[in-house]
Formats: C-alpha cells, sequence, structure tokens
C-alpha cells in the first residue's frame, strides 16, 4: 500500500482523492498522536488554507476533526503557506495545518502539516498519523471538547514579521506581483508596499476558482507583459500558497530560483549571514549556479529533489540559505520553509542597496542551456543500474568536461527515468541527452 504522506503532505484531486472525512481522519489522528507525545497540556493547532473553493469544505473538516480529538483551533483563515508555519511558531501552537495545493490546479488541494516552531512535520510523526487513522479512539466530550476561534491579526503578524528583517528599505523600487489568485493576494502587496516599494498587482482576485490558472509562478509571460508595459524594475511571481518566488528583469528576462539563490548568496556571504559560506541546493541546479559559486568561493552542496531534503541539509549543518530552480528559497534564520515573499523582499532590499540593476545581480551567474528528456521504462531502478546506461552516462560526462553534466535519475513518482544534460550550447545539450535517452529506452 502505498504512503499516504507524500513529500509535501497529504495532497489529491479534493472530494475524490481528498475526501473531507480522509481531512477529518487525518487531523483528528494528528491530534491524537500529538496529545499522546505530550500529555501536560491539550494540543494547540493553527488551521490556515488557501482560496481555492475546495478549502472552505476541507477546512471545516479539518477543524472539525481537531476539535473532536480534543484540540484547540486557531483559525487564520486565507494566509500563505510560510504564513502558517511562522504562526505555529509565534502563537506557541503544537502544530499547523495549512490546506492547500500549492503551484497545482483548482481541482486539487492538500493537507500539509507542521510540527511546533512550523517545522516540517518528521517522516516518523507523519507514518504514526497514518498507522492511527482507523484505530478505536476515545473522543472527548463536555469540556474537553476542543474549541474555536479566529486569529483576526494573523496576516497583520506575518506582514510584521516580514518586514522586521527586510534589511533594507525598498524606496524607488517598482514592482510587478502576480499572486496567481492565491494565497499571498492580500499579503504579498501589503508587504512591498510597506516596505517602500512602488506595487502593480496582477491576479489579486481569487474567487475561488481561478488559483494558478493562467498566472503565477508557473506562467511568467503574464507577469513579463505587466513588467514591459508598466516600465517596471522587476516583476516578482508567486504560486498559490506563496511558498514560491521566481521573477523577471526589467527587461522581461526571467530570473529562476537558482539565480536568485546566486544573488542571496553573494548578498549574504558579503554581510557575513551566509554560515561557512555555503549554499544548499538540488541536483537539479544548473550547473551555472555551480560554476558562479565556485567562483565567489561558496560551496554548495547538494540534495535529492525536494524541498524536504534541502530542509534537511540545512539543519543537519546549520546551514543559511538553500532552495530549488523552482524558486522554493529557504532562509532559516527567519523561516522554517521556503517563503516566497520573504524571498521577494530580500531580493528587492539587494536592488535598493547596491542601486544596482536586477539583469545585473542575476548576471553573476550564467544558466547554462539544460534538456531534460523522460523516457518511459518497465523498471526504472533496474535501467538506472544497468551497466550500459552507466558506461553511456561516463562516455558523454568525459566528452562535456567542466562546461557540461549528465544527471540521469529514476522518477519518484512514474516508471520513468529521466535525462538531464546541460552543455556549452543547447544543440550539444540535445544532442547528448537524445543520445542518452535512446541508450536507456533499448535496456531490456
Amino acid at each position: 500500500m502505498a504512503r499516504l504522506f507524500g513529500t509535501d503532505g497529504v495532497r489529491g484531486l479534493a472530494n475524490a482523492d481528498l475526501t473531507p472525512e480522509l481531512a477529518l481522519s487525518v487531523a483528528a489522528s494528528a491530534a491524537r498522536v500529538l496529545a499522546e507525545h505530550d500529555r501536560s497540556h491539550r494540543p494547540v493547532a493553527v488551521v490556515g488554507r488557501d482560496p481555492r473553493a475546495s478549502g472552505e469544505m476541507l477546512e471545516a473538516a479539518v477543524v472539525a476533526g481537531l476539535a473532536s480529538a480534543g484540540a484547540d483551533v486557531l483559525r487564520v483563515g486565507v494566509l500563505p503557506t510560510p504564513a502558517v508555519a511562522h504562526l505555529v511558531g509565534a502563537l506557541g501552537a503544537d502544530v499547523g495545518v495549512m490546506i492547500s495545493a500549492s503551484h497545482n490546479p483548482m481541482p486539487d488541494n492538500g493537507v500539509k502539516l507542521f510540527a511546533a516552531g512550523g517545522h516540517k512535520l518528521p517522516d516518523a510523526v507523519e507514518d504514526e498519523i497514518e498507522q492511527k487513522l482507523a484505530a478505536p479512539a476515545h473522543r472527548p466530550t463536555g469540556a474537553a471538547i476542543g474549541r474555536v476561534r479566529d486569529v483576526a491579526d494573523a496576516e497583520a503578524r506575518y506582514v510584521d514579521h516580514l518586514l522586521k528583517i527586510t534589511p533594507h528599505r525598498l524606496d524607488g523600487i517598482k514592482v510587478v506581483v502576480d499572486c496567481a489568485n492565491g494565497a499571498a493576494s492580500v499579503a504579498a502587496p501589503d508587504a512591498y508596499r510597506r516596505a517602500g516599494a512602488e506595487v502593480v498587482e496582477l491576479h489579486t482576485a481569487p474567487d475561488g476558482l481561478n488559483i494558478n490558472d493562467g498566472c503565477g509562478s508557473t506562467h511568467l509571460d503574464q507577469v513579463r507583459a505587466g513588467v514591459l508595459a508598466h516600465g517596471a524594475d522587476l516583476g516578482i511571481a508567486h504560486d498559490g500558497d506563496a511558498d514560491r518566488c521566481l521573477a523577471v528583469d526589467a527587461r522581461g528576462n526571467d530570473v529562476d530560483g537558482d539565480q536568485i539563490m546566486a544573488v542571496l548568496a553573494l548578498a549574504m556571504k558579503e554581510s557575513g549571514e551566509l554560515v561557512e559560506d555555503t549554499l544548499v541546493a538540488t541536483v537539479m541546479s544548473n550547473l551555472g549556479l555551480h560554476l558562479a559559486m565556485r567562483e565567489a568561493g561558496i560551496a554548495l552542496r547538494t540534495t535529492a529533489v525536494g524541498d524536504r531534503y534541502v530542509l534537511e541539509e540545512l539543519r543537519a549543518g546549520g546551514y543559511s540559505l538553500g532552495g530549488e530552480q523552482s524558486g522554493h528559497v529557504v532562509l532559516p534564520a527567519h523561516a522554517t520553509t521556503g517563503d516566497g515573499l520573504l524571498t521577494a523582499l530580500r531580493l528587492m532590499a539587494r536592488m535598493a542597496e547596491t542601486g544596482r540593476s536586477l539583469a545585473d545581480l542575476a548576471g553573476v551567474m550564467r544558466r547554462l542551456p539544460q534538456v531534460l528528456v523522460n523516457v518511459t521504462v518497465a523498471d526504472k531502478a533496474a535501467v538506472a543500474r544497468a551497466e550500459a546506461v552507466n558506461e553511456a552516462v561516463a562516455a558523454v560526462s568525459a566528452e562535456l568536461g567542466d562546461t557540461g553534466r549528465v544527471l540521469l535519475r529514476p522518477s519518484g513518482t512514474e516508471q520513468l527515468v529521466r535525462v538531464m544534460v546541460e552543455a556549452s550550447t543547447h544543440e550539444l545539450a540535445e544532442s547528448a541527452a537524445r543520445r542518452l535517452a535512446g541508450v536507456v529506452s533499448s535496456v531490456r
């Protein structure tokens, strides 16, 4: 049987895969597990959501599940995922629940759990919650039933926190922000304006159905057009729950998560904030980031793909900056998870502090052409281990030398082998990737 919790909570088609009954059961089981771990007080839970329509239904189920198991609930409403994580710590709660499917289409939804302090819930605790879903449980009655109250100033608390840790005001910066009709539709424009920026808003009118619909960090053409039309200094694009931030410069060129990390790493090295002069990224980060960091005297530690692996490495080494090419950037001194608003504020603060354009700052890193080919196979693990495949990878790697890179890995969710090649030209990367894909597909 497949594990219920994926790399980012429980996620699926709302009211089909992720039903109210399942959401209620997960929430109740989480409350019971937490109570068993610490019987000194009744658990307190923070519950937030993004604005997709199914979130209203699932929020009701989650709140009912928590209260039915004796947990008190602090309902914070529509807020970004990093805001919920922050409020778990700020409000002294034992658990946080974020109802969101992030950048996924509107029909999907998810339930993501945070531990005390706003940290990602450990795998062992998720497994315990899953194991006890169907187990008979005592239900409290009378005064032992959990109580529910709304936190009216939740958004203000989060934005105040962001402004307090922004190192430089943004006066003189004009930014177009695309909020994907998502959870940051109020918080992001508010934060950027209060920090001093002139803000042009795009897709900040969620109606429950339009989240991520042709906008946000998965559709940069919208923010690109906005920057050019308004003569802005940059554009910022968030996803539905605003744990990501991508950007475009004043000329409309994309600035991805690797380039954002390069800009922030250099700024933090200069200010002494970059612990051990080390950046953490995944194996999918562009070779250009590796080369730029090497040139700047910054070590780059790589992890498997997925924000949870970046977080694990950050915590294990005590490092201060990490993230993914997708724009999921983590600054552990200020946030326990990826925070798109924090990332954007830091990026704009660097522009304001130095007086340099985003294009100039991001120019520290040259993105090498990257080609990814997905090959459908019968047994991904066996194919990835095959001698012929490994020989082919070694041969192509030797051909590319220091100016290119090969990454071949089995998909985490499908019977696919992913072949990624970076090289000095797109033609060279395309040719090498297709050659390797041919070898992979020929293995039986």
